[in-house]
């Protein structure tokens, strides 16, 4: 892993990704409390080459970014053409920008236990018939009808700004 250490010239110390790696296996986020304190962002580029930004419900599995989302879908579109993506994030006393390229799972048993880990995280999906894709009891109306594709996102870098003493900003490349 190339570590690079943004803050320096400020003075300020490297982030430790261990640290950050721990937070998101835990599934830390910035207030537990909080109105939609697990909202990550996914960025998508459209076919000129534009961005597009979308609230999804990802989870950090495995130390990797995990989405879903119907066929119709702009963000489903602009990854089969271009996989290039990034999700940011908070976490508790920091916000996180993971780019990587996202690319659908379709194995059956993939599919199922990533089915698994949204169900043991609260929101009750499971595999779909076809095993391909996953299906539950609600999902955004913008998705379209189940199933719905998986895709993982593989961190090729990490950039992360503390957001407590010391401070920190830090771009990690893997």
């Amino acid at each position: 892993m190339e570590i690079i250490n943004l803050g320096e010239a400020d003075g300020l110390p490297p982030v430790d990704w261990a640290t950050v790696a721990e937070k998101l296996d835990a599934g830390s986020a910035p207030d537990p409390d909080a109105h939609n304190a697990r909202t990550k962002w996914l960025t998508t580029l459209n076919g000129d080459g534009s961005p597009h930004v979308t609230a999804v419900g990802a989870i950090w599995l495995d130390g990797a970014f995990w989405f879903q989302t119907g066929t119709g879908t702009r963000k489903a579109r602009n990854v089969a053409r271009d996989p290039r993506c990034s999700l940011a994030l908070s976490i508790r006393d920091a916000d996180v920008v993971i780019e990587g390229d996202a690319a659908r799972v379709s194995e059956p048993t993939e599919v199922a236990r990533i089915a698994k880990a949204w169900a043991d995280g609260g929101w009750p999906a499971e595999p779909h018939g076809s095993g391909t894709g996953i299906t539950a009891p609600f999902n955004a109306p913008s998705q379209g009808p189940p199933p719905w594709n998986v895709y993982r996102i593989e961190p090729r870098s990490a950039t992360v700004t503390l957001g407590v003493e010391p401070g920190g900003l830090t771009r990690f490349r893997f």
